[in-house]
C-alpha cells in the first residue's frame, strides 16, 4: 500500500543521506577503507584542518517513538567560505529542501513557530529545526531508501525512544544504516535542559485556567529547576523524580496515554488523526457522556470537599440520571462529546498519577511534557486546575514549547559529545 506521495518520497529520500556518522566510518582499520570510508575520512580530516568539530555536516537527531517520530536538523550558521565551497551540492540540496518547506507530503511537518535561532551545539553556532512524522510511515520510509539505492551507503543516525531497538534490524538489513542508539529518558532529561537553557520562555504556566476569558500563558522562571517531576506524556506515560542533571529515577507511569486517546477515539468516532481528536475534543461536552458528583449528590459533596462538577464515574452517566448502557441515551451523544469525555478520561487519569508522585517525593513543581500535550490547551489547563486545587495551592503545574521533541535533542547532544 502506497501511502507516500511525491512531496512524501523527497522528504525521506532528504533524510536518508542526512544522518550525522559514526566515529567508525571516519576511522578505518588499516588495510580495510573503502570508497565510502575514504570519503568520510577525508571529509573529517577536511573539517579538522579548518579547526571545526571533525563530524561533517549534517547534524540530525531522531526520537522514534510509538506512534511519532520526532527529528531535529542543525542548521550551521557560521560556514567559513572555505567550507561554504568544500560542500557538496547533496548537502545543499538537503539543507535548503528541509529549510525552505514546513510541510513534507502530506506526512511530515515542521514546526516553524518552535525553531531556535542562534544555538550552539558541537562548538557550532546555528538554526534548530524541528520535523515530525507518523512512525507508522517507517516501513515506507525504508522501502523507499531500498529502492532508492541508498542501501550502499553506510551511515549512522543517532537516535533514541523504542524504535530505535524495535527497527535497528530493519533499518541494518533494508538500507544498511547503522543507529547510534541512546537511552531515551537520559535524552529526553539532557534535552529538554538544553531547550530550557537556550529559550528564556521554554518554561510556562496557565493563569487562570477554568476562565475562559483570563486564562493566559505566564513564563515561569525554571533557572533553579532542581527538584522537580517531569511527566512524560508520549503514547503512554513516564513519571521521573529529578534531583540534577545526572541524577534521576523513573518513579511511576502508565499505559493510559496519548496512545490510548488516540486510539480509543479512533474507535468510537471515527476520526484518523491526533489533531482530527483534538478538533473533536474541542467541540465536545463531557458532560453528555460523565456522570458527576452533582448527579449522584445533587450538588457538592462537601464533607470531603468533592466539587459537583468532579467527574465521578467516567463514561457512566447522560445528563442527570441517565445511563450510557440506554440506546436512547447513546444515539443522542454525538462524536465530539464522546472525543471530549475520552480526553478528559486520560488526562484525569494522568493528573491523579502525577499527583500522587509529587507527594510521594515531596516536590512540588511537576512539569508535563510530550507530544500527547501538542495543540492541545483542554488537557493542559484541565492538568494546572488539577494540580492547584488538589494540592491547596502546593503544586505548580508547568509546561514547555516544545512538548515533544527533547529526546531528538538529547541524543544529537549527546552522539556530538561522544564524536568530540
Amino acid at each position: 500500500m502506497n501511502l507516500l506521495n511525491c512531496a512524501d518520497i523527497s522528504f525521506f529520500d532528504s533524510f536518508i543521506i542526512m544522518g550525522p556518522h559514526s566515529c567508525k566510518d571516519y576511522m578505518p582499520s588499516p588495510g580495510m577503507a573503502t570508497s565510502n570510508s575514504s570519503n568520510s575520512l577525508n571529509g573529517a580530516h577536511h573539517y579538522e584542518m579548518m579547526g571545526l568539530p571533525s563530524t561533517p555536516m549534517p547534524w540530525f537527531g531522531m526520537d522514534i517513538g510509538g506512534t511519532l517520530s520526532k527529528l531535529v536538523y542543525f542548521e550551521p550558521k557560521d560556514m567559513t567560505d572555505d567550507e561554504s565551497d568544500s560542500e557538496i551540492e547533496t548537502l545543499k540540496n538537503i539543507r535548503r529542501y528541509l529549510t525552505k518547506n514546513s510541510a513534507y507530503g502530506s506526512t511530515g511537518h515542521r514546526d516553524i513557530h518552535l525553531q531556535m535561532d542562534n544555538v550552539e551545539v558541537g562548538g557550532r553556532t546555528g538554526t534548530l529545526h524541528f520535523i515530525r512524522f507518523p512512525t507508522s510511515e517507517m516501513g515506507n520510509f525504508l522501502e523507499l531508501a531500498k529502492s532508492k539505492g541508498m542501501a550502499t551507503l553506510i551511515t549512522t543516525v543517532c537516535a533514541t525512544g523504542g524504535g530505535a531497538y524495535k527497527f535497528e534490524d530493519s533499518f541494518r538489513r533494508e538500507v544498511n544504516m547503522k543507529l547510534a542508539k541512546f537511552d531515551e529518558l537520559d535524552s529526553l532529561i539532557r534535552g529538554m535542559l538544553y531547550v530550557e537553557t537556550n529559550n528564556p520562555r521554554e518554561c510556562y504556566y496557565w493563569a487562570n485556567p477554568t476562565d475562559s476569558d483570563r486564562c493566559h500563558k505566564v513564563a515561569y522562571d525554571f533557572s533553579k529547576p532542581y527538584p522537580f517531576l517531569l511527566v512524560n506524556i508520549g503514547s503512554g506515560v513516564s513519571v521521573l523524580a529529578v534531583y540534577g542533571p545526572h541524577d534521576y529515577r523513573r518513579v511511576s507511569g502508565t499505559s493510559l496515554g496519548g496512545g490510548t486517546f488516540l486510539g480509543l477515539c479512533c474507535l468510537l468516532t471515527g476520526c484518523n488523526s491526533f489533531e482530527e481528536a483534538i478538533e473533536l475534543a474541542s467541540a465536545g461536552d463531557n458532560s453528555h457522556v460523565d456522570k458527576f458528583v452533582k448527579d449522584i449528590y445533587g450538588g457538592d459533596y462537601q464533607r470531603f470537599g468533592l466539587p459537583g462538577d468532579l467527574v465521578a464515574s467516567s463514561f457512566m452517566g447522560l445528563y442527570s440520571f441517565g445511563q450510557m448502557n440506554s440506546k436512547e441515551k447513546r444515539t443522542s451523544v454525538s462524536r465530539e462529546d464522546l472525543a471530549r469525555a475520552t480526553l478528559v478520561t486520560i488526562t484525569n487519569n494522568i493528573g491523579s498519577l502525577a499527583r500522587m508522585c509529587a507527594i510521594n517525593e515531596k516536590v512540588n513543581r511537576v512539569v508535563f511534557a510530550g507530544n500527547f500535550l501538542r495543540v492541545n490547551p483542554i488537557s493542559m489547563k484541565l492538568l494546572a486546575y488539577a494540580m492547584d486545587y488538589w494540592s491547596n495551592g502546593t503544586l505548580k503545574a508547568l509546561f514547555l514549547e516544545h512538548e515533544g521533541y527533547f529526546g531528538a535533542v538529547g541524543c544529537l547532544l549527546a552522539f556530538n559529545e561522544e564524536v568530540s
